[in-house]
């Protein structure tokens, strides 16, 4: 075992496993317990009472997240004429249209986000195999197939991430950094939580936020009660 196995030891240590914190008594936690010698992401998981394989109970969308994600976000933007313009105006990372997609097909996926115009999704939607497993490929829902890319390279780039349940009906997404001030984290917390809520399901039945944690890229998870998570 490692260095960091031991540290991970140290800081589990520290605190109880089963226990359920506030929001801000978590966020404090996960802070505290990043021990590496980079600035991790602190990331939120939140396991929601749906059944995923049902088409009304897949939670999808974005969130803007008041405070930013501390990371540096790369997009991706498949469009041609005036909106590749506006993307590469924007400060999108990569712009093309077939070019782009056969870069794509080849291997090339040094981006974390990958937005499109609606003309393009007979191309993208050929990609598939390489984007959809990955969670990259366009869709409305999330607002990344757009006429007006440039408006939404500038969302993604300035906090605005997306989510989706897995197959298990977890939600992960990343809610800042080690290094960001506790009331930024809190900030970013409340507001995704916020927004899981509001895309609650209809059909979901009994207890919607069934188990909410936050965890540093390499510390343990540590548990919320979901109904202190503003707290």
């Amino acid at each position: 075992m490692g260095k960091s196995g031991k540290r991970y030891d140290t800081a589990v240590a520290g605190f109880d496993r089963d226990q359920l914190y506030s929001g801000s008594e978590a966020l404090d936690l996960a802070s505290s317990l990043a021990a590496a010698k980079f600035d991790e992401s602190i990331d939120l998981l939140v396991r929601l009472g749906v059944d995923p394989r049902k088409t009304d109970e897949m939670v999808r969308g974005t969130v803007a997240l008041p405070s930013g994600t501390g990371r540096d976000v790369r997009v991706a933007v498949f469009a041609q004429g005036e909106a590749a313009a506006a993307a590469r105006e924007a400060g999108a990372d990569h712009v093309g249209a077939d070019d782009l997609a056969a870069e794509v097909e080849g291997g090339m996926l040094d981006f974390d986000v990958a937005i499109a115009t609606p003309d393009m999704m007979p191309a993208v939607g050929k990609l598939g195999r390489a984007l959809g497993p990955r969670g990259l490929m366009p869709n409305p829902k999330s607002g990344t197939v757009t006429d007006d890319v440039g408006k939404a390279v500038g969302e993604f780039k300035g906090g605005k991430v997306e989510f989706r349940t897995d197959r298990f009906g977890n939600v992960h997404l990343p809610i800042g950094k080690a290094s960001f001030e506790a009331s930024d984290l809190s900030a970013n917390l409340k507001a995704a939580v916020e927004e899981l809520e509001r895309l609650k399901p209809s059909s979901s039945k009994g207890r919607y936020l069934k188990k909410v944690s936050v965890s540093s890229t390499m510390g343990p998870g540590i548990r919320i009660d979901p109904l202190r998570v503003a707290e």
